[in-house]
């Protein structure tokens, strides 16, 4: 049997002060039809980053309706994870040498997958491409678990837009072999792409996570002060992966430009290193060694024991919190700044752009220049600076919190079991 991730419980009706009963209402009403059904979510690792932040919050409030609800993660080993780091890469953009020797590596470990995936779903949504070609393996007849009645879902959480061909061409039968596919943005699904369901869904943030909870202004300053971050100076705060499509030597670059005309500025990047991700330490160590030994450029990960709560205390203390990202599926931490009413400057790429209203949120930005130039604007002005902050807020209130993504999810298990 594949691992199963421990969860905690969530309870729909707990939004109910942040959304509105109304919605609330009208979820478990989506829900009904589905009470008792069985549904599978598959990824590549438990923790760090997106997929994972989400899953830990839709999960338990599809069980919390009375779905039965499982996260599930498929096992791989160091090569396996290298190759799919090279993929994720790839499909993103980057040119990518997919050698025969690579596409076994993936393949055989998917087998493997098939064999340990049980039984009995109504629904399974498979993640990203690590899980992608597992259908064909089940319908291959390999391991217990039979198609059957079973819906397939593939979820894509990246940009797709510059694909290398012949990865793309590689993953794109298995996509196909599923019922329906999930995008972040229209615009990210490939041209060639045959389904019958294709479906665009934001990813949406949790205001009830420990990551976005309401924390006492006094606890979270202390918080920054136990790792040398001094409040009462103005602080920079990306918090990311360290992956090189999020462009943390940028963000470096740009702050150093910020420093030349506000001298007491402060940058924290904080991120957390995820077993799926082999390339995250070696971007650390290019980061590092960007940094030099800069005091004021704080470098932070789950290996300095930096949890939700830390994240949490960084971006609420942050003036400005960035997310200078080069290529980007959605960027949850662009809605988490925004939840803590803070200006957020990005870069102008995928699920960004759907975020940042430029110029009423933040902004958008397409250079390490106009990046540190947007910074000094919102430094100079902390008024305008917390007005872009609090429109944010309730944009996200309206579009990106669980609720909107549970809902959206309720009605695609509709479309297919219909």
């Amino acid at each position: 049997m594949l691992e199963r991730v421990p969860l905690l419980e969530r309870e729909v009706d707990d939004y109910a002060p942040i959304v509105g009963d109304e919605t609330v209402a009208r979820l478990r009403e989506l829900a009904e039809p589905f009470r008792g059904a069985r549904v599978l979510h598959l990824n590549a690792t438990p923790y760090g980053g997106g997929v994972a932040e989400l899953l830990a919050t839709h999960v338990p409030l599809l069980r919390s309706m009375g779905i039965d609800s499982e996260w599930a993660v498929i096992h791989g080993t160091d090569q396996f994870f290298g190759v799919t780091k090279a993929v994720h890469n790839a499909l993103q953009g980057a040119h990518l040498d997919w050698t025969p020797h690579m596409r076994r590596i993936y393949l055989e470990r998917l087998m493997d997958n098939a064999i340990q995936l049980e039984d009995g779903w109504d629904f399974v949504v498979a993640h990203d491409p690590q899980p992608a070609a597992l259908l064909k393996f089940v319908r291959d007849g390999i391991g217990s678990a039979q198609s059957g009645s079973t819906k397939w879902i593939w979820r894509c959480h990246i940009d797709l837009t510059d694909a290398d061909e012949d990865v793309w061409e590689f993953f794109r039968p298995f996509v196909e072999l599923h019922d329906a596919s999930v995008w972040t943005m229209d615009e990210f699904v490939p041209a060639d792409l045959e389904m019958g369901h294709i479906v665009q869904m934001s990813p949406c943030v949790d205001p009830l996570s420990v990551k976005n909870l309401d924390l006492p202004k006094a606890f979270s300053e202390e918080l920054c002060k136990q790792y040398g971050i001094e409040p009462s100076r103005p602080i920079l705060c990306q918090v990311s992966r360290f992956d090189p499509w999020k462009d943390p030597v940028g963000v470096i670059r740009a702050y150093r430009i910020v420093r030349d005309k506000v001298a007491d500025a402060q940058l924290v990047l904080a991120g957390s290193m995820a077993t799926d991700d082999p390339e995250g330490y070696r971007v650390w160590e290019e980061v590092e060694t960007e940094r030099g030994g800069d005091r004021d450029i704080h470098l932070l990960s789950n290996i300095h024991q930096v949890g939700n709560v830390q994240i949490n205390a960084f971006q609420r203390e942050a003036d400005v919190v960035v997310q200078k990202s080069l290529r980007e599926g959605f960027g949850l931490t662009v809605s988490e700044g925004l939840w803590k009413a803070r200006p957020v400057v990005g870069g102008r790429a995928g699920g960004i752009k759907l975020q940042i209203r430029d110029g009423f949120d933040g902004y958008l930005v397409d250079s390490v220049d106009e990046c540190a130039q947007r910074v000094i604007e919102l430094l100079a002005d902390p008024v305008a600076a917390d007005a872009m902050g609090a429109q944010g807020k309730e944009h996200v209130r309206s579009n990106f919190l669980s609720t909107h993504e549970l809902e959206a999810w309720l009605r695609l298990f509709a479309v297919l079991g219909s």
